[in-house]
């Protein structure tokens, strides 16, 4: 039997390992179920038994889809300078720096806020 050359070797372990990694990572993420936060058990747990419904799940989606369908209007209404729907490099740029100042100034805020708590 002769021995593969190093670059075919690699490709077939490469493919053998495309094939058996989707199977290991679906059986984690079927072992796994991520647990609501507080903040989200405290909104929309409405029996308060500790636990989201398929209800309660079905409500939190449904308005964070409607979150993010008002948060992508806000941004093309503001940043569409171009006004084709979507934003491009340029406005995400915009966009992106905004966000940074904003941050800035909220961090900003916090400490002044907490040096005048120690005076």
């Amino acid at each position: 039997m002769q021995l593969l050359p190093s670059a075919y070797r690699l490709a077939l372990g490469l493919l053998a390992l495309s094939f058996i990694t989707p199977m290991v990572s679906a059986a984690d993420g079927m072992a796994k179920e991520k647990k609501p936060s507080k903040a989200a058990l405290e909104k929309y747990d409405t029996d308060k038994d500790g636990q989201l419904s398929d209800e309660e799940k079905a409500k939190a989606k449904e308005v964070a889809r409607e979150k993010a369908k008002l948060t992508r209007e806000a941004n093309l209404a503001k940043y569409d300078t171009n006004k084709d729907g979507k934003l491009d490099a340029a406005e995400k740029a915009v966009k992106k720096a905004d966000e940074e100042a904003a941050r800035a100034a909220k961090k900003a805020a916090a400490k002044t806020a907490k040096e005048a708590e120690v005076r």
